[in-house]
C-alpha cells in the first residue's frame, strides 16, 4: 500500500505542475493514464461503478467526481481538485489535492489552506485507542470555526484490497452514533471536502459530478493513513 499510495502522490505532483491558465483538463487524463502505464499499476478510479475516467477532476464549485474534458479550460482564478487513485499488486492508493490557477482570490486561497490543515489536524486523532469519530470531530472543529462548511453526503473510508472499504469516516460527527475503536493496522482514506457556502450537494445530469447547491467555491485533500502503534503515518507522500 505505500508503494501504491507513492505513485499517487508522484502522479499528484505531476499534474500540479501541469496547472496553468488556458489548459484544457482532459490533459491532466492523458498525464494520469500515461503514467500508470509507465509504473505498470491500474487506475483504481476507471470503470469502477461505470465511472468513465482514471481521474476526477474537479473545478471550482465541483466537488468531487468530475470529469476532464477537452472541451473545460482552465482560468485565471480557478481552482482545481484533483482525486486520483490507482491499484498495485492487488492494493489501493487514493490521494486528492486542490490547486490554484494562476492568481486566486483571498478567499480561494483561505479555503484551500483550511481545508488542507483540517486534514493535517484530523490525521493527528489517527492513533490506537482513539475513536474514529475523534478525527471527525477535530476537522469539524477546524472548519466550521474557521467559517466554512462540510460536505455530508460524501465521507472517507477504509482503504485496502478493495478501493472502498470500512469504516467510513465523516467529516463531521453523525448524530445519535458510536464510532468504533481505531487499531494499530488500520488504514484509512481521510478526505474532507470543504465550502465556502452551503454543505449541500447537488450531481449533475452526467449522474456523477457533485457540486456545491449554491454553486460556491469547493476544496478537497485527501491522505491515505496507516494507524501504527507509533502514530499515524501517512503513506500518501513522495520522496
Amino acid at each position: 500500500m505505500r508503494e501504491a499510495n507513492r505513485i499517487v502522490s508522484l502522479i499528484l505532483d505531476e499534474l500540479g505542475t501541469n496547472v496553468k491558465p488556458g489548459v484544457p483538463t482532459i490533459l491532466f487524463e492523458e498525464i494520469c493514464r500515461a503514467r500508470c502505464e509507465e509504473h505498470g499499476v491500474r487506475p483504481a478510479f476507471l470503470g469502477y461503478q461505470g465511472f468513465p475516467f482514471a481521474l476526477c477532476c474537479s473545478v471550482n464549485e465541483e466537488i468531487v467526481h468530475g470529469f476532464p474534458s477537452k472541451d473545460r479550460i482552465l482560468k485565471e482564478g480557478d481552482i482545481v481538485s484533483f482525486d486520483m487513485g490507482v491499484v498495485y499488486e492487488g492494493f489501493y492508493g487514493d490521494s486528492a489535492r486542490t490547486f490554484a490557477v494562476g492568481a486566486v482570490t483571498r478567499e480561494a486561497e483561505r479555503l484551500m489552506d483550511v481545508t488542507r490543515e483540517s486534514l493535517t489536524i484530523g490525521i493527528e486523532q489517527a492513533v490506537p485507542g482513539n475513536n474514529l469519530y475523534d478525527i471527525s470531530a477535530a476537522i469539524q472543529s477546524y472548519v466550521e470555526g474557521a467559517g466554512f462548511g462540510i460536505v455530508r453526503r460524501f465521507v472517507g473510508h477504509g482503504i485496502g484490497s478493495h478501493l472502498h472499504e470500512k469504516p467510513e469516516i465523516p467529516n463531521f460527527v453523525p448524530k445519535g452514533m458510536a464510532g468504533i475503536p481505531l487499531k494499530a493496522g488500520m488504514v484509512l482514506a481521510i478526505e474532507p471536502m470543504v465550502t465556502v457556502g452551503t454543505h449541500e450537494v447537488e450531481v449533475l445530469e452526467d449522474n456523477w459530478t457533485a457540486v456545491t447547491k449554491d454553486r460556491k467555491l469547493s476544496a478537497h485533500f485527501e491522505h491515505t493513513v496507516a494507524v501504527t502503534s507509533d502514530g499515524p503515518m501517512i503513506l500518501s507522500l513522495s520522496e
